[in-house]
């Protein structure tokens, strides 16, 4: 039989130009190619056999694959090739005569030595292919796609024009740091994926429906808009098995930023900037463990880099006003005490704490305020001192962000000391949060107060994740129980004030003080009475006093 070098040359050119888009073994377009080419040098079948062991150590049959199959093959007669890849891998390509033909040529055999080496190119380069996606758009702790795929996937849902059917979600696991250090990164890493995968469970179509891995323990997610509403109550928080057995547990709680996404958004990259905005505000800003953008957050966050403009000016030119806000001791109702709180005036407006103060707690600007407040007070303190009133304990609160800066205690005796303040005159308070932080620098700088005669207080006690390991390590003067204790819970009404209960009498069996903040009305007035508490704070007794109403406090302790 005569070969058709014309011919044969336009094959193996078709071949080449279906070979360098790189698609999978399967393309159509390819198969075609391999066609033309079996037709004319006679090829019934053409398989590959992959051994994933050295070629002197080869055993067993391998992975065996077919690539091309026409016509009815003679498994007697076929060329084989052997080629071993970099990493010392072999594979084996068998290429079948067709049943009834002549012996090839050594012409033809030629040929189909060509074949085969652009065959295993071919399948080699596909393979890499196939590793350089899985590299970019995978995350290999998890084996879940990777933010540069949600990119991809959401530019392609806009290139359809059907990105206004879904939800995008940002959203960061609390505290699980926490959980690797109880279980480990391993486990960990499973207890994040049997999370991931029960998310997966709300979705209706895991084709379109995607959670990606942004990184640690930040996701994001696309969702057909219907589910929105599931998603939300799933990370508002939800238990995940700790072991094998499931018989242990953890609740899993994440803080989430939401974004409807618009038909006319434009890219994936918009998608991105603004879920991560309003995640950014969910975490950092408000309340809730949950934010949705729109204008209203857009308009936040404009306030935001306002704060953040106006505040160096604002210090210098001391702005922030200290107001104390009295603590009274129930069974006379004297004041004992004083918490010194912060409020900025700005042209003549008095703005909140909660507009600024957690916008400063993003940077180390809140430490530059917190020793702006200790300055203050201890200035106040030091002038009431020397009018010869009577004075009480103030307590000023000091940010977690302090954490971390090794001159913290010196820092903190210099400002009280330069203004010449005895040290039974100040308190400082901790939140509880504050144990994200090393538990070293939280034992050190307590310790170190204590030392010196300067109390210590925990703020927003039970509000935390380790508040038992807290008051039990640490010795702390004060603990201050969280307003929420002293409201009624729907679902289980007596829960809060039986916890109420047992917080006041362990807190004193350690001879640590209890005193409960937000006491509000002579009802809950009432409650810490029967539950022997005497020391409160709240709006019942006075809101947060301008220093010289506060003053006038004071005088009256002389009377």
């Amino acid at each position: 039989m005569e070969f058709n070098a014309t011919q044969y040359a336009e094959a193996i050119d078709d071949f080449l130009m279906k070979m360098e888009r790189l698609s999978g073994d399967d393309d159509p377009d390819c198969q075609t190619a391999i066609e033309k080419i079996g037709a004319l040098l006679r090829i019934a079948m053409v398989r590959v056999c992959f051994y994933m062991t050295p070629e002197s150590e080869l055993q067993g049959m391998g992975q065996d694959l077919c690539l091309y199959k026409n016509g009815t093959a003679d498994m007697e007669r076929f060329y084989h090739q052997r080629e071993t890849t970099g990493s010392g891998n072999v594979v084996i390509y068998y290429i079948h005569q067709r049943a009834g033909e002549p012996d090839w040529s050594q012409h033809e055999v030629e040929k189909l030595q060509v074949l085969a080496k652009m065959l295993f190119v071919y399948n080699g380069r596909s393979h890499i292919m196939k590793m350089i996606e899985y590299l970019l758009f995978y995350d290999r702790d998890l084996n879940i796609y990777n933010l540069s795929y949600f990119r991809k996937h959401a530019d392609k849902l806009i290139s359809l024009n059907r990105i206004g059917e879904f939800t995008a979600c940002y959203f960061d696991l609390n505290h699980f740091s926490t959980v690797n250090q109880q279980v480990g990164k391993e486990r960990g890493n499973q207890i994040m994926f049997s999370f991931v995968n029960r998310l997966y469970g709300l979705f209706s179509n895991p084709e379109e429906e995607l959670v990606c891995r942004i990184g640690g323990d930040n996701f994001i997610t696309i969702f057909y808009k219907e589910h929105t509403d599931k998603v939300m109550r799933f990370l508002e928080g939800t238990e995940i098995g700790i072991d094998d057995s499931l018989q242990t547990k953890v609740l899993i709680t994440a803080s989430a930023g939401f974004y409807a996404i618009p038909e006319n958004c434009r890219t994936s990259t918009d998608i991105v900037d603004r879920v991560s905005m309003a995640n950014n505000v969910a975490k950092n800003l408000t309340a809730e463990s949950s934010a949705f953008y729109n204008e209203e957050l857009l308009q936040h966050v404009n306030d935001i880099a306002l704060v953040q403009n106006l505040f160096p000016e604002a210090l210098k030119h001391e702005e922030f006003l200290v107001y104390y806000q009295p603590k009274v001791f129930l069974k006379n109702y004297e004041l004992i005490g004083a918490e010194a709180l912060c409020r900025w005036q700005h042209n003549d407006e008095i703005i909140q704490p909660g507009r600024f103060i957690p916008v400063l707690e993003q940077s180390k600007a809140i430490c530059a305020l917190d020793f702006y407040m200790l300055d203050h007070v201890c200035r106040d303190i030091r002038k009431w001192l020397d009018e010869g009133r009577r004075v009480v304990k103030v307590s000023v609160n000091l940010s977690r962000c302090h954490f971390g800066n090794p001159n913290l205690l010196n820092d903190i005796l210099e400002t009280i000391d330069k203004h010449d303040v005895p040290h039974k005159y100040i308190e400082i308070e901790l939140t509880e949060t504050t144990t994200d932080v090393s538990f070293k620098d939280l034992k050190d700088i307590v310790f170190g107060l204590q030392s010196h005669g300067i109390s210590t207080a925990v703020d927003d006690f039970g509000t935390g994740y380790s508040s038992l390991n807290l008051v039990r390590e640490l010795p702390w003067n004060i603990i201050k129980i969280d307003k929420s204790f002293l409201k009624k819970n729907e679902e289980a009404p007596e829960q809060n004030r039986v916890m109420l209960k047992h917080i006041i009498a362990m807190s004193q069996e350690m001879g640590i003080a209890p005193i409960v903040e937000g006491v509000e009305t002579i009802e809950h007035v009432k409650i810490l009475k029967e539950n022997n508490c005497f020391l409160a704070q709240g709006y019942c007794f006075d809101k947060p006093l301008p220093k010289n109403v506060f003053e006038n406090r004071l005088e009256q302790l002389m009377a």
